[in-house]
């Protein structure tokens, strides 16, 4: 397995377009008081402040105030009242960008997925993006904290391998949903709908 090492704060200053490719097979981490937990992540959605579908296209309130930080930051919201999705901040300061992971190939602290999604299917564990914060605990409470050095961190392959990477329009929004802004690994069985 590829050993895995925090990036540098350039990482991730990218627009979001850019960033969200580069986060494919890279590991994302969570730390929780029973135990650690990681997955690499396999599927993104990149959303901008000129982007009608993004929370940041009618500009700076007080639940996306992390999109118009400096990038590298966790952005977290509720959607349809019952669902966590867990955003990377992207670009540089007031530039209202982020972008959505939506799944992960499970790697650490699988038992302590199964034990949250109270389900068995290792494929149904982090295919989606409320699937994968209710693996791996995350909620609104840890949307604003760093990524580099806290209980969620990103952390990329220290040795990068050439990834078959598909562009193709985003799923579940109406707005803007004809952009090509979403990017998975192609041929993954984790990701959360096959293009």
């Amino acid at each position: 397995m590829n050993e895995y090492i925090s990036p540098p704060e350039e990482f991730f200053l990218k627009d979001a377009v850019t960033l969200a490719p580069a986060l494919l097979g890279c590991l994302l981490r969570r730390d929780t008081p029973d135990g650690l937990i990681t997955g690499i992540i396999v599927e993104t959605e990149s959303y901008t402040e000129d982007d009608p579908a993004s929370h940041a296209f009618g500009g700076r309130t007080d639940r996306n105030w992390p999109m118009f930080e400096k990038g590298g930051m966790a952005y977290v919201y509720l959607i349809y009242g019952i669902h966590n999705c867990f955003n990377v901040t992207s670009g540089m300061e007031n530039s209202g960008e982020a972008v959505l992971i939506r799944a992960l190939q499970p790697v650490e602290g699988i038992g302590l997925m199964k034990k949250n999604r109270m389900i068995g299917r290792m494929t149904d564990l982090c295919s989606g993006p409320g699937k994968l914060c209710q693996a791996l605990s995350i909620n609104r409470s840890l949307s604003g904290i760093s990524l580099m050095n806290g209980e969620i961190q990103i952390q990329m392959p220290c040795f990068s391998e050439e990834l078959d990477i598909v562009r193709t329009k985003r799923v579940g929004i109406t707005k803007a949903a004809g952009l090509p802004r979403r990017f998975l690994i192609k041929n993954s069985k984790w990701v959360s709908n096959r293009a």
